[in-house]
C-alpha cells in the first residue's frame, strides 16, 4: 500500500496514494468513482461513527484528508486539477482534472511516510523557520491554524484533553463503538486492512481474543489521563484548525489544511497525533475556542507535534475495497 507512485500511474493507483491520508479511528469511511473527466470522493456512511462522532464532522474532516493527498498526488504526475463540494447526494468532493495548483514534490514525498504517532516526542523544540513553513503550507481558505507552543496554553489544552477523555471513557456507547475498531493482533488487521492496530500506539499485539478482555482491565480513565499529560509534555507544540464555518464543506476544508500540515510536518521530520477530545466533547468547545482566540466558533481538529521515533503503520484496505 505505501509503495512508491509509479511515474504515469493508473487512476486506481493514485487513489491508493489518497487511502493513506488520516482518519478518525482508522475507519477510512470514504469511496471513490472515477466519472469522465474527474473523480467523485463520496462519504462511506457505513463507516460512521456514531458515539464519538454524531453529526459526521470527523468523517468529513477524513474526507478532505484523503481527496488531498489525491490532489497532491494527481498534480505531481502531470494530471492536475480543482477540489469542489458538491452538498448533494450526502456531500461529495469532486477532483477535476485540468488546471488547479503546481506540484508539490515535498508534501508528495511524505504521503508515504506520514502516520499518527501516538507515542512520546522527545521534547525538543521546533524552530521559528520551521513553524512558519509548516503554517505555509497548511494555508487553506476558509480555515484558520492556530500554532501553540508556550507551556501554559499547552497545559490548558491537557486539562480540556484530560476532562474530555474522562468523559469519553465513562460513556458506555463510546467505549463500545472505540472497542469495535481496536485491532489487538497484526494478523487481524491486515485481514481487515482498518481500525486502530494496538501496536501503532506503543501497546503490545496481543491474539485477537485476547485483547478485549486485556483491554477493559487495563483502560482507565487515571493511565490514559496520565499517558496524555506525557505526550502533551513531550511535545514541541499544538495546532488547532478552526473552519470559518460549521457545515461539511468547511470541515472537509479543515480535513485538507489538517493534511497538508501533517504532510509538511513528515518532511521535516517531525511525527504528529491527534488530541481531539475537545472537539469530541461538545461542551469543552467554547472554552477551547476561547482559548484560541475565537470565541463562538466550532473547533475542528487538535493535534501535537514534535520529534519522535517511528512506529508501526496503520494498515489500509485495497483499492478495490473503496472503490464504488
Amino acid at each position: 500500500m505505501r509503495a512508491a507512485l509509479r511515474q504515469n500511474p493508473e487512476t486506481r493507483d493514485t487513489i491508493r496514494y489518497a487511502t493513506l491520508a488520516a482518519n478518525s479511528h482508522n475507519t477510512q469511511p470514504w469511496r471513490f468513482a472515477v466519472r469522465g473527466r474527474g473523480i467523485d470522493i463520496e462519504p462511506d456512511l457505513t463507516r460512521q461513527l456514531p458515539a464519538v462522532d454524531p453529526d459526521n464532522h470527523h468523517l468529513f474532516a477524513s474526507l478532505g484528508c484523503a481527496v488531498e493527498n489525491l490532489a497532491i498526488a494527481s498534480r505531481m504526475r502531470r494530471r492536475p486539477g480543482a477540489l469542489t463540494f458538491d452538498p448533494g447526494r450526502g456531500g461529495i468532493v469532486t477532483f477535476g482534472f485540468g488546471g488547479g495548483a503546481s506540484a508539490e514534490p515535498t508534501l508528495f514525498d511524505a504521503i508515504p511516510k506520514r502516520q499518527s504517532t501516538r507515542g512520546l516526542f522527545d521534547g525538543k523544540p521546533v524552530s521559528v523557520v520551521d513553524l512558519v513553513t509548516l503554517a505555509k503550507a497548511a494555508a487553506m481558505p476558509g480555515v484558520d491554524l492556530v500554532l501553540i507552543s508556550d507551556r501554559p496554553r499547552m497545559n490548558r489544552i491537557r486539562d480540556l484533553v484530560v476532562a474530555g477523555n474522562t468523559e469519553q471513557i465513562a460513556d458506555v456507547a463510546f467505549m463500545r463503538e472505540l472497542k469495535s475498531w481496536l485491532r489487538f493482533s497484526p494478523r487481524y488487521a491486515l485481514k481487515t486492512g482498518d481500525g486502530l492496530f494496538s501496536a501503532a500506539s506503543g501497546n503490545p499485539p496481543l491474539p485477537q481474543w485476547l485483547g478485549p478482555s486485556m483491554f477493559d482491565l487495563v483502560f482507565k480513565a487515571g493511565s490514559e489521563n496520565d499517558k496524555y499529560a506525557r505526550h502533551i509534555a513531550s511535545s514541541a507544540g499544538i495546532a488547532v484548525f478552526v473552519a470559518e464555518r460549521d457545515d461539511p464543506e468547511h470541515w472537509v476544508l479543515a480535513g485538507r489544511a489538517c493534511q497538508r500540515f501533517a504532510l509538511a510536518a513528515t518532511a521535516l521530520g517531525l511525527k504528529h497525533a491527534f488530541l481531539n477530545q475537545p472537539v469530541d466533547v461538545t461542551s469543552l468547545r467554547p472554552e477551547l475556542a476561547a482559548l484560541v482566540d475565537m470565541p463562538g466558533r466550532r473547533p475542528d481538529i487538535v493535534m501535537r507535534f514534535g520529534y519522535g521515533a517511528q512506529m508501526p503503520f496503520s494498515a489500509r484496505r485495497p483499492v478495490e475495497a473503496v472503490m464504488a
